[in-house]
């Protein structure tokens, strides 16, 4: 059995990555995280190489002033799809005279590899500062080719031709949605729902395929909730972040944009926002995701069992009357038939709360946790004067 010392251990994370998303869970899993795989998105190559070979074409014909170049993968696909048309030499000659920018060390590193130099890449890692940076420069009659990373560019590209430069857009791959996208389906409505603590983005594309899925199940201002209070949204970088930022949900982000600093920033993070440790009949109890750690074993709750320690834990010591433990079972509980709530809900019978209770003791292994109270309801078995008002506020 586990111990619970991983700092990722009784904590669900969502991956909506396709490319690399093996290593990714590998990193949560290897930290105690249970993962949930959603694609969002798949890398696919272009049907019709014919914009391609059209857009190499132009940038061989006629010097260049400037290349943008925002990812490796892409621009090491640009080259090996040019020298299968035999180009690869000719495109290598032009680029060798060209001021290259790179937007990240990846794709600095892909430049180096094939025997080239850039001349400046953003600590950032931000397309938004490459703009900028090119915008200081009189660009007036310039010709600038940018190497496009799943999706069109138009604000970049857009300022670049306002600017007065001619841009040749490298459309090397692209983004599609996944053809099933019914893990993705189920992941937001285990965020909705309060099963996943947190899911990750590793690109742009992959959070407007998360919301587009949710909104066409007339669930995306729920998902946006969750995402704003009880599931960490995980984010790379700023770029994957905005479209988040936009709509007022808080992420968290590493330092540098890659997939192992990711993880350690969700490490960081996650525990401090979905832990909570309270002292029960002397032992040690502390609530994580899906799972608690009672005197340092990890013991994996079920989600009606779960929602019902958790309301419990926001007043501990105190009594939770059966009447309120209905309203926090999950939906799914419901009875066939039950009455509605007054927001509109659902109302488990108390039945059904009885039985999580049951099962609840049962998950923790240990009599006395969780106390009945005659008519009135259940506790947690501490006094209450000794637990933070304030991080009782906090938990669940």
């Amino acid at each position: 059995m586990s111990t619970g010392n991983e700092p990722l251990a009784g904590f669900a994370v969502g991956v909506t990555a396709d490319r690399r998303h093996e290593e990714l869970a590998a990193l949560l899993e290897r930290r105690g995280a249970r993962v949930v795989h959603a694609p969002a998105i798949r890398l696919i190559p272009l049907s019709d190489d014919a914009d391609l070979l059209h857009a190499t074409g132009v940038c061989i014909e006629r010097p260049l002033d400037h290349v943008v170049v925002t990812t490796g993968i892409g621009f090491r696909a640009w080259l090996e799809t040019a020298d299968g048309w035999g180009l690869r030499d000719a495109l290598i000659e032009r680029l060798s005279q060209v001021d290259m920018l790179a937007r990240g060390p990846k794709a600095r590193g892909a430049i180096r590899s094939a025997g080239l130099q850039e001349v400046w890449s953003p600590e950032s890692e931000s397309c938004a500062e490459v703009l900028k940076h090119l915008l200081e420069k009189d660009l007036t009659g310039t010709r600038i080719a940018v190497q496009l990373y799943g999706e069109q560019l138009p604000e970049f590209t857009g300022a670049l031709r306002a600017a007065g430069a001619e841009v040749i857009e490298i459309p090397v791959y692209r983004w599609s949605r996944t053809e099933d996208s019914t893990p993705l389906r189920r992941l937001v409505g285990q965020a909705v729902a309060g099963t996943v603590d947190a899911i990750t983005f590793t690109s742009s594309p992959a959070v407007a395929a998360t919301l587009a899925v949710a909104a066409e199940d007339g669930l995306e201002e729920a998902l946006l909730e969750a995402l704003r209070t009880h599931v960490v949204a995980a984010c790379v970088g700023p770029v994957t972040a905005q479209r988040l930022t936009e709509k007022g949900v808080p992420t968290v982000q590493p330092e540098r944009a890659r997939i192992g600093a990711l993880v350690r920033a969700l490490v960081s993070d996650l525990p401090q926002r979905r832990a909570r440790r309270i002292e029960v009949r002397g032992f040690s109890l502390e609530l994580r995701g899906h799972a608690v750690v009672l005197d340092g074993q990890l013991k994996p709750i079920a989600p009606a069992p779960m929602a019902i320690l958790r309301a419990l834990a926001r007043r501990p010591g105190h009594v939770v009357s059966r009447a309120e433990l209905c309203g926090v079972l999950p939906s799914r509980l419901m009875v066939g038939g039950a009455p509605w709530g007054r927001e509109g809900r659902p109302q488990a019978d108390e039945h059904a709360v009885e039985m999580a209770v049951a099962r609840l003791r049962r998950g923790l292994g240990r009599s006395g946790i969780v106390e009945t109270v005659v008519k009135r309801g259940y506790r947690l078995a501490c006094d209450p004067r000794l637990i933070d008002p304030v991080r009782a506020e906090m938990s669940g």
